[in-house]
């Protein structure tokens, strides 16, 4: 009795969290009636395409198309979770294996960073950018999104470094491996998974942020696609059919990079937590 009323409240709470998801793709498949009518249906009555083929084929601003800004996306987001994993990954090594001055306070500074409000640092992230030369480009998104995910990441993988044992190291190098050889051939595998979880964190925060996309640049051609959906909002109406079609396209690649990792996204998550 306990085990099935654990598993009906597991459903519950699936359908709770996909239910969103299934509104946001069936109104994608609704034509503007439908939508718009004063009883909406669950399923769609008469499913359509249009409005996909609105936003692929449409410019949403003139000369910029929505594969654009979704390419300026997938280019943020890629670099952010490439740069992100090298740089934490040689940090989390050297914090996890070597001890030097201020290490503790170096640690404890990786989770005062992670209570301040994103908010308040627009306007000195923005000064710094402008000082730099990078205002209006996409390395400014670049940067300032690696900044953001480098604490979180290092801080896991050191979890994951700490657990492999040294033995292994020392092994390796009594065999005659080189350090650049251990470190490919015995830490890097077996710290893989925690490398998978951190750069889901990187590519979310990458690929969702509104507020520096918006700040940072203003050539519309360089927008991502968070600005992007911005431009469906009129003043006076909204055009919820393009909406929902744009969120459904912006939401696939974050589902299916959760379909291909899931299995090792969880089992990082736990060996993470194991010791550190």
């Amino acid at each position: 009795m306990k085990k099935f009323a654990l598993n009906g409240a597991g459903l519950l709470v699936a359908l709770f969290a996909a239910f969103p998801v299934y509104w946001m793709i069936a109104t994608s498949l609704k034509p503007n009636r439908e939508i718009f009518s004063a009883t909406p249906r669950p399923v769609p009555a008469e499913p359509t395409l249009e409005h996909y083929r609105e936003i692929l084929t449409g410019n949403l601003i003139p000369g910029v198309t929505f594969a654009d800004f979704f390419l300026n996306s997938a280019l943020v987001a890629l670099a952010t979770v490439l740069l992100s994993g090298l740089v934490a990954l040689l940090a989390a090594t050297a914090v996890a294996r070597f001890r030097f001055r201020l290490r503790t306070t170096f640690l404890i500074l990786l989770l005062v960073v992670q209570m301040i409000p994103l908010e308040a640092l627009v306007i000195p992230l923005f000064l710094m950018i402008q000082r730099l030369g990078l205002y209006n480009t996409l390395p400014s998104l670049i940067l300032t999104y690696l900044g953001f995910s480098l604490p979180f990441a290092v801080w896991m993988l050191r979890g994951f470094v700490a657990a492999v044992p040294k033995e292994l190291e020392e092994a390796a190098a009594i065999d005659g491996a080189s350090r650049a050889q251990t470190f490919r051939r015995i830490l890097f595998p077996l710290v893989a998974p925690g490398l998978v979880a951190t750069s889901i964190f990187s590519f979310i925060t990458a690929w969702n942020e509104l507020i520096f996309a918006l700040t940072f640049v203003n050539d519309q051609d360089k927008y991502t696609l968070p600005v992007a959906m911005t431009f469906f909002f009129g003043r006076d109406d909204t055009a919820w059919g393009s909406v929902m079609a744009a969120s459904t396209l912006f939401t696939l690649p974050v589902i299916v990079f959760f379909l291909l990792v899931q299995r090792r996204m969880v089992s990082g998550l736990v060996a993470g937590a194991v010791k550190g």
